[in-house]
């Protein structure tokens, strides 16, 4: 049977070839196609972590256990040496103050100062505020994540099985709207919890890998919780882009021929969902290529 991380690559291929191209809001410019999808099996305890590079699995399902708590500060993430965010408060601190601070800097304030974090390290309310604190026009909060683990384990059938965080009047005050932003599930007669994860703008080199990743993990952390065993992840894109300054690295990429996908599971399960930690994911058989580096559009 072909590699399922082919998937991937012939879509990388595919935008290469024929992607159109685009000037997009970062400046940067990207070739572009609209419309994609992915489908992998977890049932055989294996993980769509991509092989043909190394991805760093572990700073994926930090961002996940991040987002679980429900918080827009990047301190937390700092604290566990998690970067992937620092961008755009970064960019945002150099635009108000002038100052062009570095970011292993702005970083070590962030993490050394909490008034300084309070004030510089918010992206508004991002993916966690809206998945566990999405605010009603009564003023109550709606735990989405909650009422999914609820529908999981009394209705599973319903076809109302998700969780989104494009909540409108909330948009314009988030450092970057949210770009996987609907998850639904499905579970069979037989007990398998299969997911289906809506991203509706990828940066195929660098976010993809890191956004399949997270949502495996959550996979897992909900399949466990709910008392059900892995199915598919399927994964599906909107506009998936290479960016102009990845098309090297793509080509790259695409060169390596993949090599067998890692095993990921839990050790333990934890007493809910917020009561998962980095420790308790353990990925066996992990043999990939060398890294790809590239720079973030922000």
């Amino acid at each position: 049977m072909r590699h399922p991380e082919y998937q991937y690559l012939d879509l990388m291929a595919h935008i290469l070839e024929k992607g159109d191209r685009r000037v997009d809001r970062t400046g940067v410019g990207t070739l572009s196609s609209f419309g994609a999808m992915i489908r992998f099996d977890l049932s055989d305890g294996t993980a769509p972590i991509l092989t043909t590079k190394r991805v760093y699995w572990k700073m994926a399902v930090k961002e996940m256990l991040w987002f679980l708590t429900g918080g827009t500060n990047i301190q937390p993430l700092l604290k566990e040496k998690v970067t992937i965010w620092t961008d755009w408060p970064l960019a945002a601190y150099r635009k108000a103050t002038g100052e062009a601070i570095s970011q292993a800097d702005f970083e070590r304030r962030v993490v050394e100062d909490d008034d300084f974090a309070a004030r510089w390290g918010e992206l508004g309310p991002v993916y966690g505020k809206q998945w566990r604190r999405w605010l009603g026009p009564d003023g109550r909060e709606h735990d989405q994540i909650a009422g999914l683990i609820h529908g999981l384990k009394h209705t599973p059938a319903s076809r109302r099985l998700l969780f989104h965080a494009w909540n409108v009047p909330d948009v314009p005050d988030m450092a970057l709207p949210p770009c996987h932003m609907v998850y639904q599930y499905h579970v069979t007669t037989d007990g398998r919890l299969n997911s289906l994860m809506f991203q509706r703008s990828c940066d195929l080199l660098l976010g993809a890998p890191f956004n399949f990743t997270g949502a495996v993990a959550l996979q897992l952390m909900l399949a466990q919780q709910a008392g059900l065993t892995p199915g598919e992840f399927v994964w599906m894109g909107g506009d998936v882009h290479l960016y102009l300054n990845h098309l090297d690295q793509a080509r790259e990429q695409i060169s390596r021929a993949p090599r067998p996908f890692p095993r990921l599971s839990l050790a333990r399960k934890a007493d809910s969902i917020d009561g998962y930690r980095i420790e308790d994911f353990v990925l066996e058989g992990y043999d990939p290529h060398p890294p790809i580096k590239a720079d973030v559009a922000v």
